[in-house]
């Protein structure tokens, strides 16, 4: 089994969640929640790539 995929996935959930504090910190909360979603979408979909 290939872990790329879903390494890349968590990669990218972790740069988001880092967008997302950027965006909330720049007072940017209405963006800074949809990008936190996106995070959150692209760790759940690398966990089911795994373990699914």
């Amino acid at each position: 089994m290939s872990y790329a995929g879903p390494i890349l996935l968590m990669a990218l959930a972790g740069t988001l969640v880092g967008g997302s504090m950027s965006l909330r910190k720049n007072e940017k909360h209405a963006a800074a929640i949809v990008v936190a979603v996106l995070a959150a979408a692209a760790f759940l979909g690398g966990l089911y790539l795994i373990y699914g």
